[in-house]
């Protein structure tokens, strides 16, 4: 609702309480209070019997008041209930449409919680058009998702009920990413007792506790302060590796980057080797690596290497021959 219209109208109100006050106590001669009195119960239209005889003057003024004050005491008294009603009502459907895209999720991630690392995270889904919905409970935080026009669940991560509304049963998987390591572990444990199956990727802030998270269930662990360091000692000894590895796969402006597709049990590719499916003919891209539906890693492949279905190929190229690519796997 405009506020303009609310303030526009309590104004008028105002000045037109002012109107009948002062012109009661000067026509009517009525002690202040009394005049008052007297506007308000005529605007009011209670039925009120005059506080004393009105001469034609004081009547004249009655009769101004009940007009403007049934049109302005109306619409102020419409401005207000719409503004709560309507704001109430706006809030309502607004959780239940949001409950409804969130229940319609499918193969989607769901990241729990929203600091430094789950910001930039969601970021990154987003900007590759992924599907993902953020579990938090800071106010502060739930406005800035809503800001950004991301799915969010006001609710605490480590509750069965937060993970099964954020759909953790059609999910494709989980990001644990608040500060606390315990309650990493606690998210951990409680969605692993949900959906054995699902696919969690959990941070930890210090290293001596990553191997508590893979107990507890986590498929990855990665600790941000371990590769930051890492990465800063490699600028040193290194910088031409770093440079690389950001051409490849931050992106740049060639457009290159590095990128994985499986191998989809329908295409037409499982059973060719590299040289007979025209990977690096028709979509210019370098083959990096294989990972074969064994858990087994083939870096550069050889050309005779065999393509079969779930396999993974890491390849750097453009995005838009990879997007091609990806079609036909």
């Amino acid at each position: 609702m405009d506020s303009r219209k609310l303030r526009y109208s309590l104004i008028m109100l105002a000045a037109l309480v002012a109107f009948g006050t002062i012109g009661y106590y000067f026509f009517e001669h009525m002690p202040i209070f009394d005049a008052f009195y007297m506007t308000i119960i005529t605007i009011s239209t209670v039925g009120f019997s005059e506080i004393v005889p009105l001469t034609k003057v004081g009547r004249s003024i009655t009769v101004v008041i009940i007009i403007l004050g049934i049109s302005v005491g109306t619409y102020t008294v419409g401005i207000i209930v719409q503004w709560l009603v309507g704001g109430e009502l706006q809030k309502v459907f607004g959780r239940r449409k949001l409950q409804k895209q969130i229940a319609d999720l499918r193969k989607h991630f769901i990241i729990c919680g929203f600091g430094r690392i789950g910001h930039i995270i969601c970021k990154e889904l987003h900007d590759d058009g992924i599907k993902f919905v953020v579990i938090e409970q800071d106010p502060a935080a739930i406005e800035k998702i809503i800001s950004l026009k991301y799915l969010c669940i006001e609710m605490d991560a480590t509750s069965e009920q937060a993970l099964q509304a954020a759909g953790i049963m059609n999910a494709r998987g989980l990001v644990t990413a608040v500060n606390s390591d315990a309650n990493n572990v606690f998210i951990t444990l409680t969605a692993k007792g949900l959906r054995p199956d699902i696919f969690i990727l959990a941070r930890a802030s210090e290293e001596k506790n990553e191997e508590k998270l893979l107990k507890a269930g986590a498929t990855r662990v990665v600790s941000p302060y371990l590769i930051g360091a890492r990465r800063m000692a490699h600028v040193l000894k290194r910088p031409t590796v770093v440079d690389f590895l950001d051409l490849a796969t931050v992106g740049n402006k060639l457009g290159l980057i590095m990128e994985e597709a499986e191998v989809g049990s329908a295409s037409g590719l499982c059973g060719k080797n590299l040289i007979e499916s025209r990977l690096r003919q028709d979509f210019s891209v370098i083959i990096v690596a294989i990972k074969k539906a064994s858990g087994q890693m083939v870096f550069n492949p050889a050309p005779s290497e065999t393509l079969e279905a779930g396999d993974v190929i890491v390849v750097i190229g453009q995005t838009e021959d990879l997007q091609r690519m990806r079609a036909i796997l």
